[in-house]
């Protein structure tokens, strides 16, 4: 074990309320592939005219909802995958009380597949689904196994996931919630994430405790404000401390 991880592993021991920050980096080694690294999916050459955060935005969504959902199915919803060492740890740690909450900015649902309870999800979950006219809700399967744009069983209206696009603004309820988990946290743990998505990224400026620790491959604009900033991939560290 490392002198960094030992240091993790400290700071995790004399805390009783940490949360967990956590962004697209998360989920990697999961096999689903992050936004902005030099492989992610704004660096992806997909042929088409127009980019993938356009592509993910609500006026393309209303406007060319066949194309969104081809996009939609093909880059962003990932069945087959399953946890990785992080999502596994932080779910025991969980268990044993010293993680309070997860607040994450992936729609991946791996961290509930994981065990966690109490995740506040910024950006909403492709796993959730709803009409758009009656409110009726649909599980993954609504959007899977369909072809085209998914309609409503009882009234023909169009199923939306229930996930934030750009334009969309975030829900309010996850908002104060995950602004309370991390105003009472005595450790914020920030890992997977550039920082760089607003308003997801400002909350951890609500953070008044005491350790705020940064696990990330590539430089953060928080980096200068934490105890402990560490430069590996997250699983791998999550699986070093929990030996």
């Amino acid at each position: 074990m490392n002198e960094d991880i030992k240091r993790l592993k400290e700071i995790i021991d004399e805390s009783n309320n940490i949360v967990f920050f956590g962004g697209a980096g998360v989920s990697t080694e999961s096999g689903i592939p992050d936004f902005r690294s030099a492989n992610g999916l704004y660096n992806q050459d997909l042929g088409r005219t127009v980019s993938p955060e356009e592509m993910i935005s609500h006026t393309f969504y209303v406007n060319h909802p066949e194309q969104f959902f081809e996009f939609y199915r093909d880059k962003l919803i990932y069945e087959d995958a399953e946890p990785n060492a992080c999502h596994k740890a932080l779910a025991e740690l969980e268990r044993q009380g010293k993680v309070k909450a997860i607040v994450t900015q992936n729609i991946d649902g791996l961290h509930q597949k994981a065990g966690s309870k109490v995740v506040w999800e910024l950006h909403g979950s492709t796993l959730r689904n709803y009409c758009e006219d009656c409110g009726a809700y649909y599980d993954l399967s609504k959007v899977t196994g369909t072809d085209g744009v998914p309609t409503c069983d009882k009234c023909g209206g169009r199923v939306k996931p229930d996930v934030v696009l750009y334009e969309e603004g975030l829900d309010s309820d996850v908002i104060d919630g995950a602004v309370r988990a991390i105003s009472e946290a005595d450790t914020l743990i920030v890992g997977g994430t550039t920082l760089i998505v607003y308003p997801a990224a400002g909350l951890i400026h609500y953070f008044k405790g005491k350790h705020i620790v940064l696990i990330n491959m590539s430089a953060t604009s928080a980096d200068s404000s934490a105890d402990l900033v560490i430069r590996e991939p997250i699983g791998e560290v999550f699986a070093e401390l929990m030996k």
